[in-house]
């Protein structure tokens, strides 16, 4: 185990090194002002980091779950809003029920069927904390854990966590890097690396929950989607693939053009809430998918070096979430979430994209979510 640990520490420093900024880029970099004590958990201190650019967007993100409070942006009347649902202050991302609001999610982003698979010939048991299923992690997934720091300017934060061994029911020692990189073109870039001392399975993503309206609008009905992708994977009733890839053509499930999510909301049972399968032709970043809100002009890119991405409608949100921002009744389809990942259940799912890293390899995925206005 000793020997194991060590590999892992030192590959764990060479990928760090993928993430920490060039060294020429170095001499640019100033120390963060925005550095404020958000709360406490016990002992540890939770902190809100404030990233900020020429243009005046601001993104602000707490080390506690890697967790995205804000992202303000303006307008077509460069009117400045905040896009994301979010809490008031600590007590709101701590409270049972939080869905999420703007959380980094591991180790396996969306649902594992039944809580358990096998790898190399031996189960692994998960909670079941989703009916049968798995969800983002288990009991305390990366959402609900505080991350250390390991660099902080006014235009990026790079985050660490070591999830050990058996963490949630899953193998190996993994170290977890996540870097959030505010640039000065308005996008707000998510870079992602791991290592691990087993093979594990992985699958890291971002839970924001956009409402380009800022508030203005208590769904996002109005919102135009589209999505570069030609299939998706259905689900049965507990939200699980089948392991069929269908065609969205024909279907509500078709966001290949612009389309008004409330256009076929209603044909699809309890909402979307689906893997697309998206268009890709190769392996690096590419603009996969948008949204656009005629109201306020803001329209939102969607870059990523993943397969996949979750179409999430807020199905479940209800109007009883307690410290809303504002005080606001976050109600059924107040927003979007736009999750890059792979897919739902791989690891019981051998035809979809592998999802086991190995001792030796480097986990290492981007997503970028760039605002304008049109």
């Amino acid at each position: 185990m000793k020997k194991n640990l060590v590999i892992l520490i030192a590959a764990t420093i060479l990928f760090s090194c993928k993430l920490m900024p060039k060294k020429e880029e170095k001499e640019n970099i100033k120390p963060m002002t925005g550095k404020n004590l958000y709360g406490m958990i016990g002992a540890d201190s939770v902190f809100q980091y404030t990233l900020t650019n020429k243009n005046g967007m601001v993104v602000k993100i707490l080390n506690y779950g890697g967790t995205v409070t804000d992202i303000i942006t303006p307008d077509k009347n460069g009117k400045m809003g905040d896009v994301i649902l979010g809490y008031e202050s600590l007590d709101g991302y701590l409270q049972t029920g939080n869905p999420y609001f703007g959380c980094l999610v591991g180790r396996y982003g969306n649902r594992i069927a039944n809580a358990k698979f096998t790898l190399d010939g031996k189960e692994h048991t998960l909670a079941a904390n989703n009916g049968p299923n798995t969800l983002h992690g288990g009991l305390k997934g990366f959402d609900k854990v505080v991350w250390n720091v390991k660099l902080s300017t006014d235009s990026s934060v790079l985050l660490s966590y070591l999830s050990k061994d058996g963490e949630e029911g899953y193998p190996g020692n993994l170290s977890v890097d996540v870097m959030y990189t505010l640039g000065p073109d308005n996008a707000l870039k998510i870079e992602y690396a791991a290592v691990t001392d087993k093979a594990t399975p992985l699958n890291l993503t971002n839970h924001c929950y956009f409402n380009l309206s800022a508030g203005t609008d208590s769904n996002i009905l109005d919102h135009e989607l589209m999505l570069k992708a030609d299939k998706y994977t259905p689900v049965n009733a507990t939200l699980i693939p089948t392991g069929k890839i269908d065609d969205v053509k024909g279907t509500p499930m078709d966001f290949t053009t612009p389309k008004k999510i409330g256009k076929d909301l209603a044909s699809v049972i309890g909402g979307y809430d689906h893997n697309w399968v998206l268009n890709r032709s190769g392996n690096d970043l590419e603009l996969i998918g948008s949204v656009y809100h005629a109201g306020s002009g803001r329209y939102m890119e969607v870059f990523t070096t993943q397969p996949g991405i979750q179409f999430y409608t807020g199905n479940f949100l209800d109007g009883t979430l307690k410290n809303t921002r504002d005080g606001m009744k976050y109600v059924k389809h107040a927003a979007i979430c736009l999750e890059t990942q792979h897919f739902p259940d791989s690891p019981n799912q051998p035809s979809f994209p592998n999802t086991i890293l190995k001792p030796g390899e480097t986990y290492h995925h981007t997503t970028v979510y760039k605002f304008s206005v049109h």
